[in-house]
């Protein structure tokens, strides 16, 4: 039977569509089998470059800080002590003075007439007493031989004891006078520093004036009054039950050292309001780097630890599970440590907790960390900042 012939272009259509199908199939097929070929190829992710230090063992300072003011020993306005006309200015600006320097002298001629007046008054009355006890000697020889009646030598002793009451008022009248021209000469009643003089020779000075005639400083010794956070009060009650506390002050950029003395006191009283004490150190001073009022950073060392483990404190890092840090594995490769750390100190953190001496921690390159990466260890390109005041590196 013969096919008919409208049917063959169906059938051809139908081949065709058919080898195109295969076609198809056999291009997505060697796709796919490039692509996987592709993959299983490809070369492992770059490591991760970091930079590290190693944990170690060494004696580590505990040191707590905090903002303060310098403060003079004694600060002591120069004042007269009575009232006339500066005549002599016996000192200089920003001089060292000792104690009993003469610094000025006020004209002294109407304090010395009145001590000379005093003087003559008690010098009158002593002559007087002496006449008065010469005759009641007499009227007592007189009353034994019955020549006088004992009321004259009543009457004699009364003046000689009323003679001794006036000599007395006038040794009080002498000493007044004598300590009122004493004071026309102003002395230095400490060792100190002389400021800016306020007053100008010729002036009429009186003991009521505001004005002084200059300020004393005394900075050597000087204090320092500082604060610290009160949760640091038992920590530095049992350092100065061990000895002496050394305090160290730094600039207020907290950066170059000025002074070391030790701590003073603490004082009786928490400030409840920003939860601080107040402390205060005492330096020598004897190159007066310190300055009344300026502001220092005071350091106390309140203890040294020894042959404590310690990192970087740049290598800490702060997580959901608490502080840690990246310590490279003998392969090569990051894993986390969660840690657990000591007393803030220097720039290091003492690590009492999830790390040995001797562990390679990452100290930069932290952000592109995740446990079991590949890592490339590089030069540090920056240098941790010392703060002793710090706590660990958040």
């Amino acid at each position: 039977m013969t096919p008919n012939r409208s049917s063959r272009p169906v059938r051809r259509i139908v081949v065709l569509a058919v080898l195109l199908a295969i076609a198809a199939g056999g291009g997505s097929y060697w796709l796919r089998h490039s692509a996987v070929a592709a993959r299983g190829s490809a070369p492992p992710p770059a490591p991760i470059p970091v930079s590290v230090a190693t944990a170690g063992r060494q004696d580590v300072p505990i040191l707590v800080g905090g903002l303060g003011t310098v403060q003079a020993l004694n600060t002591v306005p120069i004042h007269s002590q009575i009232d006339g006309k500066l005549i002599e200015i016996t000192f200089t600006e920003g001089q060292h003075v000792k104690k009993g320097d003469v610094l000025a002298r006020i004209d002294p001629r109407l304090f010395k007439a009145a001590l000379d007046l005093a003087q003559a008054k008690k010098g009158q009355d002593e002559a007087n007493l002496i006449s008065a006890e010469k005759d009641l000697t007499r009227a007592k020889t007189l009353v034994a031989r019955s020549f006088e009646t004992q009321q004259t030598v009543d009457q004699q002793q009364a003046k000689v004891d009323a003679l001794k009451a006036s000599i007395a008022a006038d040794e009080a009248a002498v000493e007044t006078a004598r300590t009122q021209f004493d004071y026309t000469v102003i002395t230095a009643p400490i060792d100190g520093r002389a400021g800016i003089r306020q007053i100008d020779v010729g002036s009429i000075i009186h003991a009521s004036d505001s004005t002084p005639l200059v300020i004393l400083t005394q900075t050597q010794p000087s204090a320092v009054i500082f604060t610290l956070p009160e949760t640091l009060l038992d920590p530095l009650r049992d350092a100065m039950a061990r000895g002496a506390v050394a305090v160290t002050a730094f600039d207020q950029n907290n950066a170059k050292e000025l002074a070391t003395g030790r701590l003073l006191l603490i004082d009786d009283v928490i400030d409840q309001a920003t939860a601080t004490i107040r402390l205060k150190a005492l330096f020598p001073n004897a190159d007066e780097r310190l300055w009344p009022g300026e502001f220092v950073n005071a350091r106390v060392l309140l203890e040294t630890r020894s042959n404590e483990i310690t990192v970087p404190s740049v290598a800490v890092q702060r997580g959901p599970q608490g502080l840690f840090v990246w310590v490279i594995g003998p392969d090569g490769t990051a894993q986390m440590h969660i840690i657990k750390v000591g007393p803030p100190t220097d720039d290091v953190t003492i690590v009492t907790e999830g790390v040995d001496a001797g562990a390679q921690v990452v100290t930069e390159g932290h952000y592109k960390l995740q446990p079991g990466v590949k890592v490339a260890i590089t030069p540090s390109t920056t240098r941790a900042a010392s703060n002793p005041a710090a706590g660990p590196a958040p």
